[in-house]
């Protein structure tokens, strides 16, 4: 039943611009989108059943509530949407996994002695991110020369200037040692630090100007060794800059999408080209998506991905041309902040050179496509018939759940659910269970809970049922599985234990278990389930027992709230050092009548 107040909220929806997030039936955001009028756009999901595609059909299906976010213009629910659909990952939305990402150079100006270190991650932590780097020697090359020539540290140790001695970075000359006092002040550092930005910002002219002074400045003083130095450095920063023009140069740029599609899988490439060059190529895949037409997949993908790129060229070359290329086009502008006042345009060429540069782009795709999908395809569909064959199954299990439990001594019992489709494990459709009827270490009465919870859910919604079911144990587990289906009226369905000892494998309505050779495809795929399932039990009973140990000893003693527990756990470590803890320290931390408190009720266990 959909939420009560979904009316309401349809009724009293704004006009104006904004983001709006469907949610299912536990509050879980599903779909992300962004409106110039909500009020219009939101509505029309309820209006035209006979014009909906056939993902806003299952979408309206699955929409049991609503929340709408305000903005002053379109321009900002465009950004607005693209950053939230990365934070929540929603659905049916598209989700852009990169392969690989590029080397940029990170400067940690948040700290008091910065540092220049490689990252393949942006992050929104106040440090000064440059790049990206191509190809990725020119960023480890920058980096060396930085270390070589600009002397910032390497390390990540706290810098207060008390220690006794620097390093040996210091004395061959790889670093300021601003670790001890009276070798480098903060000031001269920073000076250093300035001319390292002039450096990865390309003010090579500033720089060398510089450069060229302090020289000059040395060698009146008959500084030579000084002087020697700096004119080092003014040969490096020119070798450097010659190298960094590809970079610094936006206008020469170009990012080449295609893709190609076959039913729901889609290999989407992307060539990047600077100076008219090719220095650079980025795969994506998606095996799931039926739901979403190439216009609207597009248009999310190139969305996603400079929302996440630290690069915008100025030229986006598409097949073909999605919705919001304009309002995309000035967001990539906004985000490039060029001085020249630059506009990055999205064109989808027709003809001429850029038209084939796109037909060579999707020609890639199309081979990526089958070398990721139609080869793997075809050998995992060999496997899955093979695996037929050996249980003695009725179809090629293409949809396989296997289950597994996990205790300690019978507390915090849980059970987990893993799946994998078409020889592939499938981590969006796991499922955690927390068992509710079992009392104690009774690993036979937990699969037959989890194996009832499961299908009687998929029952009820109608949803379709496995190709064939592992439980990790052996006949003891099998049976009371099968009871569980027997008690829902599927016991039709396979189901087959693996025991882990002797890797002896029970398959329901077959007297004697099995034996695989170990060397046997079917055996490895089959203990890489029975294994993700034991791993994804195991940490949701870790975290099960982390929750547990933290919150019930604690936090049911009065007058201890949040602070006061996060105080005494860094003081004393542990549950176990407040129980040790001497009487006179837990008095300065919480006061007499606490501490007693607190020492009576640890006591107790």
């Amino acid at each position: 039943m959909r939420s009560r107040g979904l009316c309401s909220k349809l009724n009293n929806l704004p006009s104006g611009p904004g983001v709006y997030l469907f949610k299912d039936e536990n509050g879980g955001v599903i779909y992300i989108g962004k409106a110039k009028a909500l009020s219009n756009r939101v509505r029309s999901y309820f209006r035209r059943p006979a014009q909906f595609d056939q993902k806003t059909a299952i979408l309206k299906d699955h929409l049991y509530d609503l929340d709408v976010i305000v903005t002053d213009s379109e321009f900002e629910a465009l950004l607005l949407e693209s950053t939230l659909i990365r934070e929540k990952q929603p659905f049916f939305n598209i989700h852009l996994k990169d392969d690989k990402s590029f080397l940029h150079i990170k400067l940690t100006v948040g700290e008091a002695f910065p540092r220049a270190v490689l990252t393949r991650r942006i992050l929104n932590d106040g440090a000064r991110y440059f790049g990206p780097y191509l190809p990725a020697s020119l960023a480890r090359n920058t980096i060396k020369v930085i270390n070589r020539h600009f002397l910032l540290r390497t390390c990540d140790i706290e810098i207060d200037g008390g220690l006794e001695r620097p390093c040996l970075e210091y004395h061959i000359k790889r670093c300021l040692a601003p670790c001890v006092e009276g070798l480098c002040t903060e000031k001269q550092y920073a000076k250093s630090v300035e001319e390292v930005v002039h450096l990865l910002e390309g003010k090579n002219r500033q720089l060398l100007k510089f450069l060229n002074h302090k020289m000059a400045q040395a060698s009146s003083k008959e500084l030579y060794e000084a002087a020697a130095f700096y004119r080092d450095r003014i040969g490096m920063v020119k070798d450097l800059a010659r190298q960094q023009k590809m970079i610094a140069d936006h206008s020469q740029d170009a990012d080449v999408f295609a893709y190609h599609q076959k039913g729901s899988r889609l290999a989407l490439q992307l060539f990047n080209l600077r100076q008219g060059r090719v220095v650079g190529k980025r795969e994506f895949f998606w095996e799931n998506l039926q739901f979403f037409a190439p216009s609207s997949f597009l248009r999310d993908a190139v969305q996603q991905y400079y929302l996440q790129s630290g690069f915008i060229p100025a030229t986006v070359y598409l097949p073909s041309k999605i919705e919001d290329q304009d309002l995309i086009a000035a967001a990539l502008t906004k985000k490039l902040n060029s001085s020249h006042g630059q506009k990055v345009k999205i064109k989808v060429p027709l003809r001429g050179e850029k038209r084939a540069l796109v037909a060579l782009v999707e020609r890639n795709a199309r081979m990526t496509f089958n070398t990721r999908f139609r080869i793997l395809k075809k050998q995992s569909l060999a496997l899955l018939e093979e695996m037929q064959k050996d249980l003695d199954l009725p179809s090629p299990p293409k949809h396989i759940e296997a289950f597994d439990i996990s205790n300690i001594q019978g507390k915090e019992t849980v059970g987990s659910m893993v799946v994998c489709e078409n020889g592939y494990m499938a981590k969006q459709h796991y499922r955690k269970f927390r068992i509710k009827t079992v009392e104690g270490a009774n690993d036979f009465a937990a699969i037959h809970e989890t194996i009832l919870r499961r299908y009687q859910r998929l029952l009820r919604k109608g949803k379709q049922l496995p190709d064939l079911i592992i439980v990790d144990g052996g006949k003891g587990q099998l049976h009371f599985a099968y009871q569980a289906l027997v008690k829902l009226g599927v016991e039709d369905i396979p189901l087959a234990s693996i025991a882990k000892r002797d890797e002896l494998l029970f398959v329901m309505g077959q007297e004697e278990p099995l034996q695989l050779h170990k060397t046997s495809p079917v055996l490895r795929l089959i203990q890489e389930i029975r294994n993700e399932a034991h791993r994804f039990a195991v940490a949701y009973h870790r975290k099960r027992r982390r929750m547990r140990d933290f919150h019930s000893i604690l936090d049911d003693i009065p007058g201890i709230g949040p602070k006061r527990k996060q105080r005494l756990l860094l003081n004393f470590g542990s549950i176990s050092g407040i129980r040790k803890a001497p009487t006179d320290e837990l008095v300065s931390l919480v006061g007499p009548r606490l501490s007693e408190t607190i020492k009576k009720q640890l006591a107790k266990g």
